[in-house]
């Protein structure tokens, strides 16, 4: 399939399922899961840093519009889409990303996707609960929220990879 109607496909289903089901859960003690960050991680290596950014920044917009957050997802997508070609290099294999068709679990193996998606999902949050607090003497309260929101959104991603990617390794 075509990557640029895969990515329009995965655009619309991770707005649709952050918007219309993790938004209105509320596990409580200020656990947000968020399952849109997945969507910036899985385009393509090739892509440049700028429209990276710019593809975070409308994705984030879309969310916003439907979550009455004001730009706060938005801010959020586009810190993640900056580091994440500074991440990826920090965790360039030896041989290099040529090789790699799309990034997912699979493709790049567990060990890497933890270490890479665990560092973007974790500026993710701190930018994201750090924006929305906006005050120092809540900085314990910003740590309690991201302590259960990244573990929470990582392991949804992760099932979501196991369920809805395929296993292209596993074919041949």
């Amino acid at each position: 399939m075509n990557s640029f109607v895969l990515n329009s496909i995965r655009f619309v289903l991770f707005v649709l399922f952050q918007v219309l089901i993790l938004n209105n859960l509320e596990p409580g003690l200020g656990m947000y899961v968020m399952i849109y960050p997945l969507f910036i991680l899985m385009l393509p290596f090739q892509m440049g840093t700028v429209p990276l950014m710019l593809i975070s920044f409308a994705f984030g917009l879309v969310i916003d519009s439907f979550s009455n957050t004001f730009g706060l997802h938005a801010s959020s997508a586009v810190i993640m889409a900056f580091f994440r070609p500074i991440i990826f290099k920090w965790l360039s294999p030896r041989d290099g990303y040529e090789s790699v068709e799309s990034v997912n679990v699979y493709s790049m193996g567990g060990r890497w996707f933890l270490y890479a998606y665990g560092s973007l999902l974790v500026i993710h949050h701190i930018w994201f609960f750090s924006i929305e607090s906006f005050k120092w003497n809540e900085f314990v309260w910003i740590l309690i929220k991201i302590g259960l929101s990244v573990p929470s959104s990582f392991l949804l991603s992760l099932l979501v990879q196991f369920i809805f990617v395929s296993n292209k390794k596993a074919v041949r």
